[in-house]
């Protein structure tokens, strides 16, 4: 393999552990020192671990199940739900569908979108709101659906926990983000990477470098590995180990862009070296898109001006799609 898709390995310092079963405490002090953790970790680079999440295991397995089962369904079945059949991005997308690092080529990798289930008659599907809309799900596979929205359902709580934390670590109320995480709305994708080729094109990888679009993601991903966030130096690479029981947590582009890019949202790609067949399930949180998206005042420094112009949450996600899939 190239040495520029090469990465070095890190001690959990540079990608801390963070206990965050505190945030769940009726105790103020130790909802604030976990906060306190979350802040360092954000400050730094936007990525850490989460542990004592609340999460089951048994959820955990039976989700990586059925995400290996459908990948290893036939094409027909795969076909059948295909992403082109929806007005929302929601089903299978097949591999090299997407480029997330402009100039190499397209990304080694298929996946499958599951957003929140809404009827043809709901008023935000009927005005067609961006992302808004049914999932389609793939015949024959009777528990596909029960286990992925159950999933989908467990994050979303942990992803409003998170960002009370987050809020926390801003030192701002703890529910300044609860307009923001009511009727939110964020995507599960499930996540197949081949082995790297050996013959691979220059460049060719599982996922391009990029940064994530909207607020929080919460990666769960298996024992292989293969995921690489970008060090302090440009071009220096270092591996986001697998940890059993933990998720990896990322800002997105919409908190850093909220923060004026106090808290980081950096850039990371996906290089599996290992010869083994990679699965991973990234949940992308985005929140209510209708949330006015403005510098936050404490984020300014004094005599400083915001980076950014206002915006929303959709807003700014149809401008992050409209850059990837053009």
């Amino acid at each position: 393999m190239a040495s520029t898709l090469e990465a070095i390995h890190v001690s959990s310092s540079a990608l801390p552990i963070i206990d965050i079963g505190g945030l769940s405490s009726p105790s103020v002090a130790e909802r604030k020192a976990v906060a306190e953790r979350l802040r360092e970790a954000c400050l730094d680079n936007g990525f850490f671990y989460v542990v004592n999440h609340g999460v089951p295991e048994r959820l955990v397995a039976a989700l990586f199940d059925e995400t290996r089962r459908f990948f290893d369904s036939p094409v027909a079945v795969k076909s059948a739900v295909d992403k082109s059949l929806s007005f929302c991005q929601r089903g299978f997308e097949p591999m090299r569908a997407q480029r997330l690092e402009a100039g190499a080529p397209p990304d080694l990798k298929e996946s499958f979108y599951i957003g929140p289930e809404l009827s043809l008659d709901d008023p935000r599907v009927v005005a067609r709101r961006f992302n808004h809309g049914p999932n389609l799900w793939p015949v024959g596979m009777e528990s596909f659906r029960p286990v992925t929205e159950a999933y989908f359902g467990t994050m979303l709580d942990l992803s409003r926990t998170l960002m009370r934390g987050l809020a926390l670590a801003l030192h701002l109320d703890e529910e300044y983000f609860v307009p923001y995480c009511t009727k939110a709305h964020a995507t599960l994708r499930l996540l197949h990477y081949p082995p790297q080729p050996a013959n691979a094109a220059p460049g060719e990888k599982g996922a391009g470098a990029h940064s994530d679009f909207g607020g929080i993601t919460l990666l769960l991903q298996d024992e292989v590995g293969g995921l690489q966030v970008q060090g302090k130096t440009e071009g220096d690479w270092i591996h986001a180990t697998p940890i059993p029981g933990a998720f990896v947590v990322n800002l997105g582009d919409l908190i850093a862009r909220w923060t004026n890019d106090r808290f980081r949202s950096t850039v990371h790609r996906v290089v599996n070296a290992s010869g083994r067949e990679r699965y991973s399930v990234p949940f992308f949180f985005s929140g209510n898109p209708d949330q006015v998206v403005e510098c936050l005042p404490s984020c300014l420094a004094s005599g400083e001006a915001p980076k950014y112009p206002p915006t929303t949450v959709e807003g700014h996600l149809k401008e992050m799609y409209r850059r990837t899939y053009g």
